[in-house]
């Protein structure tokens, strides 16, 4: 038989249930729930009954794809990925814009799918402790080569940073009119008056 003619070798079971998986994402912000299994099939390039034979039923895969979502990792490896050689302000315009992303691409998924997001209350946190502190660490890591340029710890500046790039980028909280990425780094780097030479952080 000559090669062409062949099937190709199946997929592992891991990397065939994450391609199910990021083919479903975009589809669920897509359709919602009415996206079928026949359409998530068919754009990841398997019969249905394959799909089954991963997940036992729609549910099980939109909880997947959901999870997946929100998983915090692949922002911290594009956080990780920013060139520390850059001027401080262009680093965390680029460490904004992957946040916004983030939080604009759960917002689209959870809307669709008839899930409220709620902004946090006063003390709340706006995600879990985990994924706080995965993301926390690489944002730091970006303020830590110009600490000689600010008025107070790298850590401090990454905790405001955050906190205003979630705030500016909520839709709920900004009312349809969020910030840009760099709008969000203005607030945070000059604030939004002048300050004399000893007033604090």
């Amino acid at each position: 038989m000559a090669a062409s003619s062949r099937r190709a070798a199946p997929l592992p079971p891991e990397e065939r249930r994450a391609r199910i998986i990021a083919t479903t994402i975009p589809l669920l912000r897509h359709h919602g729930r009415s996206v079928t299994t026949a359409q998530i099939a068919m754009a990841a390039g398997i019969a249905e009954g394959t799909l089954f034979r991963v997940f036992p039923d729609k549910d099980s895969l939109i909880a997947a794809a959901i999870a997946s979502a929100c998983d915090a990792e692949p922002a911290r490896r594009a956080l990780l990925a920013i060139d520390l050689e850059r001027p401080l302000r262009e680093r965390l315009i680029e460490a904004v814009e992957i946040l916004r992303g983030r939080i604009e691409g759960i917002w689209q998924l959870m809307s669709m799918l008839g899930m409220t997001i709620q902004a946090p209350r006063p003390g709340e946190a706006a995600e879990p402790e985990s994924v706080a502190q995965s993301l926390m660490a690489e944002l730091i890591r970006l303020f830590e080569p110009s600490r000689d340029e600010l008025r107070c710890e790298p850590a401090y500046a990454a905790r405001l940073l955050k906190i205003v790039a979630f705030a500016g980028t909520h839709p709920r909280i900004t009312e349809g009119a969020p910030l840009t990425a760099a709008e969000v780094v203005a607030v945070v780097l000059d604030g939004i008056r002048g300050r004399d030479e000893d007033e604090p952080c």
